[in-house]
């Protein structure tokens, strides 16, 4: 009798804790990303079944659809370019902070040929690219100028509007020469079996040696959600890591999620880009460095490029 009436106790208080756990609300946190390299690593935690917070993900092809959304609160974390997050912390005076990098350099140097095999190759070269005014620009002049090239004088660079308009070039252009980002790198090398990757402008980026690291994308929260929900901040940037971590050890499942998202159009593409695309979650001192110091790089170059003003201390979150 002893031992049925402490059966039914143990199991009268599991069902309590169930219930509690069950019972237990969530914090809700909308999540906003870029379609491209910067959630690709999320995609794990956007397909994950258990999560640590309530999750609402919306996924925009450019900044601009996605900056308002931000700005007005209707986001409370953001997957962005990493000069956009400096513009925007001056805009927002301080309304937002950079709590991960989430993708290290992107760009790669691709030729259609193999003439080039360090930056001083490029000398009297034209250039294909995109992003004029943004990153692309930016790193590239940056590590021209860190190995004595001028950009203006050394090399010829035409850019153009779109990375499709660079990857058709590529293909059709003997001895061209290009500035091109992944996954649209894996598919030019996919279809021309001539060209190839000259040099890839993070590890460029890194021979210079500034401490600081080249860098397309970061994780931003909104200053007062981070302020009033602490550990969901923390919960998030737990799993992202996590989920960063999943699709590179696991890049052949992440390319079908990747494709089903309609991020890259095959999965053979995503699969073989992945490595190349330099996904990453770095927080705390480690971020501070490296981003401070790409920011500063860009400072140097044009200070609209991030806002007119470099950040503040405030700027980088760092959980205590």
């Amino acid at each position: 009798m002893k031992k049925t009436l402490a059966l039914v106790l143990v199991l009268t208080l599991a069902m309590c804790l169930a219930a509690c756990g069950a019972g237990a609300e969530k914090t809700a946190v909308r999540v906003g990303s870029l379609k491209g390299p910067t959630t690709m690593g999320l995609v794990q935690l956007m397909h994950a079944e258990e999560t640590a917070n309530d999750y609402t993900f919306t996924m925009e092809a450019t900044p601009d659809a996605l900056t308002p959304a931000l700005v007005r609160g209707d986001l409370d974390i953001a997957l962005i370019p990493a000069n956009l997050a400096s513009v925007l912390y001056n805009k927002t005076e301080g309304g937002l902070q950079v709590c991960a990098i989430n993708t290290l350099g992107v760009l790669y140097v691709i030729e259609n040929g193999d003439t080039v095999h360090s930056v001083a190759d490029l000398a009297g070269k034209k250039i294909y690219s995109t992003g004029q005014g943004a990153t692309p620009e930016y790193g590239l002049r940056y590590i021209l100028a860190g190995n004595g090239l001028d950009p203006d004088k050394d090399v010829e660079i035409e850019f153009k509007s779109e990375a499709a308009e660079v990857a058709s070039a590529m293909l059709s252009e003997e001895g061209a020469v290009a500035v091109l980002p992944q996954p649209f790198v894996t598919s030019v090398l996919m279809q021309n079996e001539t060209a190839r990757v000259a040099l890839s402008l993070t590890d460029e980026w890194d021979t210079i040696g500034n401490g600081s690291a080249m860098i397309t994308g970061v994780a931003v929260v909104r200053k007062a959600f981070a302020e009033e929900n602490p550990e969901a901040v923390q919960a998030f940037l737990t799993e992202y890591a996590a989920s960063t971590a999943y699709v590179n050890e696991n890049p052949a499942e992440a390319a079908e999620w990747i494709v089903e998202m309609e991020i890259v159009g095959k999965a053979p593409i995503a699969e073989k880009a992945i490595p190349a695309c330099n996904i990453v979650c770095i927080t705390g001192e480690e971020m501070t460095t490296k981003l401070s110091g790409y920011l500063a790089a860009l400072y140097e170059q044009d200070p609209t490029a991030v806002g007119g003003a470099l950040p503040g201390d405030d700027f980088y979150y760092v959980a205590e």
